[in-house]
């Protein structure tokens, strides 16, 4: 029976609520296929900031290096800056575990309803493909003349070879696991005149060592369109760091709800471990009150599954997902419903193995 090693890391607001339904799941999952975890808990949070002025002790991620994989939950709360929690934990975290890969689903699940008119589980399912770890978020850069009439603020863009290469050939690759087996690429060559040409030129040369995957690109504002006019249109979508981030939260508001989404931060070497974490952020407005959605965190978990070579498991969450999300008791009042954070984990961890006569609980 094999035995993984799991960081946790709950982190802010919701996340200490929506984890430990995740953890409920994949326990779950778990008994039912043969797999155990040992969960090692970590309180780096913005309340870790409060107390000791970082989001993590130093050497923090010393501590998390040799785990097979990494659990968070949502950082960010309102009394630290955005870009010092960001910077503080989840960033080292990408950069320092080679993260390079943030993959994000969309799909309609069972039981979820597109916003867009006529647009059903077939016409939207689709991944984006986000470089996690250079791009528009690179640290060079500066303030000069604060606080003057001639304050500036200069942020450089990196591009390298080596980056744009390795995460198009994760797309490509992901494209030749799927059916359509097309990958489109997102840009802004006609405006953004050095870096964008040259994801362009990276796009066109990797593109032709794969001749059995259709190819095309679009500028960043009409892909934007293209996600609501025609969702239908998309397999795997590559981008960078900021274009990849944006689609990677429109992507499933399209496709009914960023409230449940996932995502994974992949190392794709495997000498690290890669991370998994609802896309949704810390909603502190909710905190505390036991009505989050922890569908995100629990789908996040099912990609978890499938990272570390347990399909069959992840496939049974998911189906478990969409038993939950059909049923009006296991709705969170988010999507219409009343059950609670818990409710809604119980729900899915029984419908995991199988028991969904014992769900009356959660009525």
């Amino acid at each position: 029976m094999p035995n993984y090693r799991i960081a946790v890391i709950p982190g802010d607001g919701i996340g200490n609520e929506v984890v430990p339904e995740g953890i409920r799941v994949l326990d779950a999952a778990g008994r039912r296929f043969g797999i155990t975890f040992t969960w090692d808990h970590f309180d780096w949070s913005c309340e870790h900031y409060a107390r000791h002025g970082r989001m993590m002790p130093e050497g923090g991620l010393d501590k998390i290096r040799t785990h097979d994989a990494i659990f968070l939950g949502a950082v960010g709360f309102p009394s630290v800056p955005d870009h010092v929690s960001l910077w503080g934990l989840l960033i080292p975290i990408r950069r320092d575990f080679h993260q390079y890969v943030n993959l994000r689903p969309v799909r309609v699940l069972r039981g979820m309803t597109s916003p867009l008119a006529g647009r059903g589980p077939d016409d939207i399912d689709f991944y984006v493909v986000r470089e996690n770890v250079e791009g528009e978020y690179s640290e060079i850069g500066g303030r000069m003349f604060r606080g003057t009439e001639h304050e500036a603020a200069v942020q450089e863009s990196i591009f390298t070879r080596r980056g744009t290469d390795r995460v198009m050939r994760y797309a490509f690759e992901l494209a030749r696991t799927r059916t359509k087996k097309h990958v489109t690429s997102a840009t802004k060559s006609n405006g953004i005149v050095h870096t964008m040409p040259f994801w362009d030129e990276r796009f066109a040369a990797m593109k032709t060592n794969y001749p059995d995957i259709r190819a095309d690109q679009f500028h960043i504002d009409i892909l934007a369109a293209h996600f609501v006019q025609h969702p239908d249109w998309f397999d795997v979508v590559v981008g960078s760091n900021l274009f990849g981030d944006i689609l990677s939260d429109l992507g499933p508001a399209v496709a009914g709800s960023i409230g449940i989404a996932p995502a994974a931060n992949i190392s794709p070497e495997r000498q690290f471990p890669s991370m998994f974490e609802p896309v949704h952020g810390s909603a502190p407005d909710i905190a505390g009150m036991g009505i989050a959605n922890p569908i995100g965190q629990i789908w996040s978990g099912a990609m978890m599954l499938d990272h570390l070579g347990h399909k069959d498991a992840a496939d049974a969450v998911i189906e478990a997902i969409e038993t939950a999300l059909s049923d009006p008791r296991a709705r969170t009042r988010d999507l219409g419903g009343t059950a609670t954070t818990e409710q809604c984990g119980t729900f899915v961890a029984t419908a995991v193995v199988g028991d969904v006569s014992q769900n009356k609980k959660a009525s």
